[in-house]
């Protein structure tokens, strides 16, 4: 077994009902934030934390995504001819063996689609992100979550303290001791009603997990919404392994949601450099609605 986070699983099969109808006939992780699919997004903060391998969980209708980081031929020989710099393209090509890709043929939920990579995870320690939740941080959340796993070990999950009436939304931990920014997950509970939620504590999509879980998400059964959730497994795990919680230094965009997908473009546009003045030179001029 290694001591590093070589391998990420992204599980990228959902039907983006919430995006519809844009949806339709495009993945939501290929709609793009300001000039980016959000999946490159995902991708490119994996890479930073030292990923060798991308694992998609795909779909049918998904092969775009693979597609995306694969070379462009015709496109890269055009822009060639044209004196036009490749650099542009650099994130959105896949080394040979880099990416993988895994066919969920069944929706039957996170838990189920994170144990479809099994095989290709072995007996590694490996990452799952989910790339609905752009998070913006520096460095990026998935590396925070590498440098405080290589002191604590076991499975790290991060979290965010939600509002109470969100609880229902999130796996929610049981909290046990806390240093700093890290606390011990003592128990997780998958989408509870406010009134029986341990904390406010939520899980939120990344995850550094030890190759056992595999072997509890084959047995867990189904749990809410009659998918296997990968909550439940994790829960197997307690007392079993270290268990901890991250509240990483990230701002997070659920970009399965219209609204936090509309945000997330303005926000990242405000940071760029070549179109942030625009963006807000324009929203200083919006007149209030009366």
């Amino acid at each position: 077994m290694t001591n590093r986070v070589r391998k990420a699983i992204f599980p990228v099969a959902g039907l983006g009902t919430r995006l519809l109808p844009a949806t339709k006939s495009i993945p939501k992780e290929m709609i793009t934030v300001v000039d980016r699919p959000l999946i490159q997004y995902a991708v490119d903060e994996a890479r930073e934390a030292g990923i060798e391998q991308l694992i998609f969980i795909t779909g049918r209708g998904k092969s775009s995504l693979v597609d995306y980081f694969d070379s462009a031929f015709e496109l890269e020989e055009k822009m060639r001819g044209k004196g036009k710099s490749l650099e542009v393209l650099d994130s959105s090509r896949a080394g040979y063996g880099e990416l993988i890709s895994v066919r969920q043929q069944e929706p039957l939920g996170l838990g189920h689609a994170v144990w479809c990579a099994r095989d290709i995870i072995g007996d590694e320690p490996f990452a799952v992100i989910l790339p609905d939740d752009l998070m913006v941080g520096k460095p990026g959340a998935l590396k925070q979550m590498v440098d405080v796993w290589e002191n604590v070990g076991g499975n790290l999950i991060a979290g965010e303290e939600v509002a109470a009436d969100m609880t229902g939304s999130y796996g929610i931990v049981t909290p046990g001791k806390q240093d700093g920014a890290v606390t011990e997950v003592r128990g997780l509970i998958e989408k509870p009603a406010p009134d029986v939620a341990p904390s406010r504590l939520a899980v939120i999509g990344r995850y550094i997990l030890q190759p056992e879980v595999m072997a509890a998400l084959g047995t867990v059964g189904r749990g809410a919404g009659g998918e296997i959730q990968l909550t439940d497994a994790l829960a197997a795990m307690i007392g079993k392994q270290p268990f901890n919680a991250l509240n990483v230094d990230a701002q997070r965009h659920d970009c399965g949601d219209r609204a936090g997908f509309v945000i997330a473009n303005i926000v990242l546009a405000l940071d760029r450099p070549d179109v942030g003045g625009k963006v807000r030179d324009f929203i200083a001029g919006l007149s209030p609605r009366p």
